[in-house]
Parts: C-alpha cells; sequence; structure tokens
C-alpha cells in the first residue's frame, strides 16, 4: 500500500472513531459548561444539580417528542425532538425558577457561604433526580428519529475508494449546528444587549453593579433562565447523539465541571475551550490505535495489543485526573476564571 493511501485510511479510521464523536461530545460538554459557569460566575457557588437539570430538561423533551411522534409530526431527516425543544427549555426553565425561589433565595437572602448553596443544590438535585426516575424511569430511553446518517461508512469508502471508511451521523452535525448556533446567540446577548453588560457588571463587582441601579432579582432571574436552557439544549443534544439515561447525567457532572474549571470558571469562552480539551482527552486516551498504527508503523513494528492507554470504562477518570491537575497547577484556568 503507498505511504500517502495509508496515511489516508489511518486518517479516516482516527476520524471515525476519534476526532468526529470528540467534537460532537466536546460541542455537548461545552453547552454543559456555560449553564455551570454562568451561575458560578454570577451567583456565586457551584450547581451539583445542573446534571439532574439538564436530565429533567431532557425528559420533558423526551414526552413532547413521543406525543408529536405519535400524532405522525415530523421534520422529515431531522429529529423530532428539535420541535419539542422549545417546550423542555420551558420546563427546565420554570423548574429553575421554582428552585430558586423555594431554596436559593432563602440562603441569598441571607448572604450565606457558598458551600451552603452548594448543599443545597445537593438536595436540589436529589428532588431532580427523584422526578426524573418516576415519571419516565430509570433506564435507557431513546428518542432519536429521522434521518441516521449524513454519510455513512460504505458511502464513504465508494466514494474515496480507501479501505476505512468514515460515517457522519446526522445527530453529530445536529449537535455541533446547534451549539455553534446557541454560543453566538450567547455572546451576542451578554457582549450587545443591556441585561447582558448588567449580569457581566454584577459578575464582576456586585456591590458596584448595585450602586449602579442594577436590578439583582432580574439579573438572577436571567440567569436561571440561561442556565435552564443551555442544560436542557446540551441533555437533549447528548440523548439524541447517544441514549437518554438519568443516572447518565448525573455522571457528565464530572466532565461538565472539569470543563468549566480548565477553561477558567465563570469564563463562557473558557467553558467552550474547556468543553473541547476534556473531550478530546477522553475520547484520545480510551481509544486503541492499534488500527492506525497498521497503516503507519512498518510491518516489523505491528503492535499485538490494542494500543489502548486506558479501558473506556475509565473515561471519566479522564476527567477527574483534569479536574485534580488543573487545581493543583491552575486553579483559574486556561483564562485565568475565579477560583473555587
Amino acid at each position: 500500500m503507498e505511504a500517502s493511501v495509508a496515511v489516508l485510511n489511518a486518517l479516516a479510521l482516527f476520524s471515525n472513531f476519534v476526532l468526529v464523536p470528540a467534537i460532537s461530545y466536546g460541542s455537548q460538554l461545552a453547552l454543559g459548561a456555560l449553564g455551570v459557569t454562568l451561575v458560578f460566575g454570577i451567583l456565586r457557588f457551584a450547581n451539583i444539580a445542573h446534571g439532574d437539570l439538564m436530565a429533567l430538561g431532557t425528559m420533558i423533551t423526551i414526552l413532547v417528542t413521543w406525543w408529536l411522534q405519535s400524532l405522525g409530526v415530523s421534520l422529515g431527516p431531522l429529529p423530532t425532538a428539535l420541535l419539542a425543544l422549545p417546550v423542555g427549555i420551558v420546563g427546565a426553565v420554570i423548574v429553575s425558577l421554582l428552585a430558586d425561589r423555594w431554596v436559593f433565595s432563602f440562603y441569598r437572602a441571607r448572604r450565606s457561604a457558598p458551600v451552603v448553596f452548594v448543599m443545597a443544590s445537593v438536595g436540589v438535585m436529589f428532588v431532580f433526580n427523584g422526578i426524573v426516575r418516576f415519571v419516565i424511569g430509570p433506564d435507557d430511553q431513546r428518542f432519536a428519529d429521522g434521518q441516521r446518517f449524513l454519510i455513512n461508512a460504505r458511502e464513504f469508502r465508494e466514494l474515496t475508494g480507501l479501505d476505512e471508511g468514515l460515517g457522519i451521523r446526522l445527530t453529530q452535525v445536529v449537535t455541533v449546528v446547534v451549539a455553534v448556533l446557541v454560543v453566538l446567540a450567547l455572546f451576542w446577548f451578554l457582549q450587545r444587549t443591556r441585561m447582558g453588560k448588567a449580569m457581566r457588571a454584577y459578575s464582576d463587582n456586585e456591590d458596584l453593579a448595585l450602586l449602579s441601579g442594577i436590578d439583582p432579582a432580574r439579573v438572577v432571574m436571567v440567569t436561571w433562565i440561561l442556565a435552564g436552557a443551555l442544560a436542557t439544549i446540551a441533555g437533549v443534544m447528548y440523548g439524541l447523539d447517544k441514549s437518554f439515561k438519568p443516572f447518565t447525567y448525573f455522571q457528565l457532572l464530572l466532565p461538565i465541571f472539569a470543563a468549566a474549571i480548565v477553561g477558567g470558571i465563570g469564563q463562557p469562552l473558557g467553558a467552550i475551550i474547556g468543553g473541547y480539551v476534556v473531550a478530546f482527552s477522553e475520547v484520545m486516551v480510551t481509544y486503541a490505535y492499534k488500527g492506525v498504527l497498521r497503516y503507519l508503523a512498518p510491518e516489523s513494528w505491528q503492535p499485538e495489543g490494542l494500543v489502548q492507554l486506558l479501558s473506556t470504562d475509565y473515561k471519566f477518570a479522564v476527567s477527574f485526573i483534569i479536574l485534580v491537575v488543573v487545581l493543583l497547577v491552575r486553579p483559574t484556568g486556561i483564562l485565568k476564571g475565579k477560583v473555587i
């Protein structure tokens, strides 16, 4: 096999199992980390309930999706869940505002320490988790429909003449497109609108913002609206790409917090950078490189094992290691965010 063809086959194999999945997964983590970093930057506490808020918003979207599917409503090649997503966002926003009114506002009025808010969010997390498990159950739920692949491995091989195929699922493309649109909209809101500027001012210096006439109640309300919307979008994109299981969203809390902290918690741009750093780290460390080396390495150097640093069972351990290293070496993250 010619060297150039071998390199292209290796690149196709690497893209199929590392590059494309990591970009999609990184987009999902970035959306989740944006919600976490907004709450931390403005309300000044780590919201442990964010993962289960993702699950709750996704659950509402799934129920509406099933209802639309039963009526024969669809978006053709696109997932029907995109039609149900606004309802899921509204549901998650309402739940977030109720949680703030019934729980967090009590401690905010008393200017409680951040650790008190964290412990309160743990209680909120268990409530959200219980609601989701009671309504939809603890098992895997699949709700993706429409066209499965934008291009499948066989079509790619026929198109390129390579031995290795590259399959790109439509849900992966939808995830990236939705993430780009949401990030652009969020940054436009934070940079261009009066409320966005008020939120940034409140985050930088609460006392000075209050002296400037900024209404803290409105800032808090908009923060929870954005957090609920981002959580639902991230959860639905993850569920479409993989599947929905309530406990999985609790597990996602670790890589989401790792992404927020790596990028610099409180920094929206840092959350995006951190999401892709964590995603690529998890996927690359747990990938078996034997197939890639089969094309790139000389025949005498062909490995007998899988050439895998860690089993996929330890994927979330990578996030934990990244989180610990960043907290020890650079607690402010890449973009010098707030210190936890």
